[in-house]
C-alpha cells in the first residue's frame, strides 16, 4: 500500500477539486473523500474491499487507498482479519452520539414521543429533514413493530413519507416544487406515489389539515401519519411520525385516532423547543 506522503497523479488537484465543485479556495477535497469512502458502507454490505470502495465512493483505486489507509490508522475502518475487505469501527457512533447529545430538539421531544408510544403501544418517530430525505433522530418503537429494519440514522425519500410531506406542507409553493425536482421519484413498494402534481396535491393537503398521512408506500402493511414542528418563524425542522400495520388500522382509523396526538404532540414540541427564543 503505497505511503500517504506519496503524490499520486491520478488525483485531481485541490485547485481542480475547487472549480468542479463550485466551492471556494477553503474547501478541503482530501475530507470530501473522506466522507465519501464512509459513506460507501451504507449499510448493504457490511464489509468491503479497495476496490468495492472506490466503485461506491466514484475515486480512483490510489486515492481510495490512502484514504482508507488514513482511516484505518485513525481507528474508524478495521480491516478484516485474513480478509482483503474492511469494515466500521465503533468509532463512527461517537459522531452520532455527539449529535444526539446535542440535538435539544431530540431532548425537548423525547418525552412527548415516549408518552405516545406507551400510551398507544404505537411506534413513534422524530424525523428531520436533510436535503430531499427524513432521517430518523429518535424512535420509540411500540409493541407492534412494523419495520425492525429502521433505526436512528435510518433515511427515507421524503417525497413519500408522511413525515416529509408535512414538512414540506410548511414550504412556500416554490421550494416544494424545487425540493422535489432535486429528489429521485424512484417507487420504493408498488403504491409510491411518484407523479409530481399528485405529490404537489398531496402536500397541500397537508398543508390544510395540519398532518400527512401515507400508507404503504416506503413499507408495505405500514400506515405513516406525521405533524411538522416548527420553529419560532414557523418554519418546518422536523416532524412527529406514528407507524402502525394495516393489519388493525385503517388508514380513515388513523387519521380519525391519531391525528390529534400528532399535531398536539407537534405543536407541544415546538412551544417547548422554542420558548423565550429571541427574548
Amino acid at each position: 500500500m503505497p505511503s500517504p506522503s506519496d503524490p499520486s497523479p491520478e488525483t485531481p488537484s485541490e485547485t481542480q477539486q475547487t472549480r468542479r465543485h463550485g466551492h471556494s479556495s477553503l474547501f478541503i477535497g482530501s475530507t470530501e473523500k473522506a466522507f465519501h469512502v464512509l459513506d460507501a458502507f451504507n449499510g448493504t454490505r457490511g464489509h468491503l474491499t479497495i476496490a468495492d470502495i472506490a466503485r461506491a465512493s466514484n475515486l480512483d483505486r490510489s486515492a481510495t487507498q490512502r484514504v482508507v489507509y488514513t482511516l484505518e490508522k485513525i481507528g474508524y475502518l478495521r480491516r478484516i482479519p485474513d480478509t482483503r475487505q474492511y469494515g466500521l469501527t465503533s468509532k463512527v457512533l461517537q459522531l452520532s452520539y455527539n449529535y444526539l447529545r446535542a440535538n435539544a430538539l431530540v431532548d425537548k421531544a423525547s418525552p412527548y414521543l415516549l408518552d405516545i408510544s406507551r400510551t398507544l403501544g404505537e411506534t413513534t418517530n422524530l424525523q428531520e429533514l436533510d436535503d430531499t430525505e427524513i432521517v430518523f433522530v429518535a424512535r420509540f418503537p411500540g409493541k407492534h413493530l412494523v419495520n425492525v429494519d429502521i433505526a436512528v440514522g435510518s433515511r427515507l425519500p421524503a417525497f413519500c413519507t408522511a413525515s416529509g410531506t408535512s414538512i414540506l406542507a410548511r414550504m412556500e409553493p416554490s421550494q416544494r416544487v424545487e425540493v422535489l425536482q432535486r429528489s429521485r421519484l424512484t417507487a420504493i413498494t408498488p403504491h409510491t406515489e411518484t407523479r409530481m402534481e399528485e405529490l404537489l396535491a398531496r402536500i397541500e393537503r397537508a398543508a390544510e389539515r395540519g398532518y400527512a398521512v401515507i400508507t404503504n408506500e416506503t413499507v408495505m402493511g405500514d400506515i405513516s401519519i406525521a405533524a411538522a414542528i416548527t420553529d419560532h418563524r414557523g418554519v418546518a425542522v422536523a416532524a412527529v411520525n406514528i407507524a402502525v400495520p394495516t393489519t388493525r388500522w385503517t388508514t380513515e382509523q388513523v387519521e380519525a385516532q391519531l391525528a390529534q396526538h400528532v399535531q398536539v404532540a407537534a405543536t407541544s414540541i415546538s412551544k417547548a423547543k422554542f420558548a423565550g427564543y429571541g427574548e
